[in-house]
């Protein structure tokens, strides 16, 4: 900063635009649930740089914002994640079905999350790649918005690859009968849960607390590197 940032930009905008749209679609093909998640991180950190890049005031504070709202969608994911593999010892898709009936709490908690991580408004994740979207469309350069309209289609893989989850471990038959003697999630368990879908909706209710914060923040920075 200054200069590299200004002169090596567009490198770096290009692979992270990659990195965006590979990310989600490589969350589409995996089979076991953190690996979903994993390759769902890859795209949405992948966001953070995106919008640090395009250097407007409000995609910086999309990009800030990107990072609290994936932090605590992780936290959620990962947290519900372990709580049905400590019940169900798989992650794996393809031999999960019909937890709906055995363990509505975490159910739930999963499908709250799923929405949140797609971009739901209502939740963080909508607030922090709006942001990010209408401050990257602010340059006026081709390059830029064309940019901005390929990691747009990002949003669209991830509704497929979250939908596509929760429609096959969630919903239909439970196939295997052991799964039926399975308990749901504890008093301890069920307040975790509760408080990070709580964050994770606050922030994406009330998000102008923090995005105020930030874009006073950023600004000293931008102003430096333009």
């Amino acid at each position: 900063m200054p200069d590299a940032a200004n002169e090596l930009a567009w490198i770096f905008l290009i692979l992270t635009t990659i990195s965006v749209v590979y990310g989600a679609f490589s969350a589409c093909v995996q089979t076991d649930l953190k690996y979903i998640n994993a390759y769902s991180s890859v795209s949405h950190c992948g966001l953070v740089l995106f919008a640090l890049l395009m250097m407007t005031k409000t995609s910086c504070t999309g990009a800030i914002l990107q990072m609290l709202s994936h932090g605590l969608m992780t936290a959620l994911f990962f947290a519900l994640i372990g709580m049905i593999y400590g019940r169900t010892h798989t992650r794996d898709i393809r031999y999960l079905d019909g937890l709906m009936k055995i363990m509505p709490f975490l159910a739930v908690g999963y499908v709250v999350a799923g929405l949140a991580n797609l971009g739901l408004p209502g939740f963080s994740g909508f607030i922090a790649e709006m942001t990010i979207f209408v401050g990257s469309f602010e340059n006026a350069d081709t390059f830029h918005r064309m940019a901005t309209i390929i990691a747009c289609t990002s949003i669209v893989v991830t509704a497929v690859y979250i939908l596509r989850v929760v429609g096959k471990i969630l919903y239909g038959e439970v196939k295997n009968k052991h799964y039926l003697e399975l308990t749901d999630a504890t008093w301890d368990e069920r307040v975790a849960v509760i408080c990070l879908i709580a964050c994770v909706a606050g922030l994406g209710l009330f998000p102008l607390w923090a995005s105020n914060v930030i874009s006073d923040a950023v600004g000293p920075i931008l102003a430096n590197i333009i």
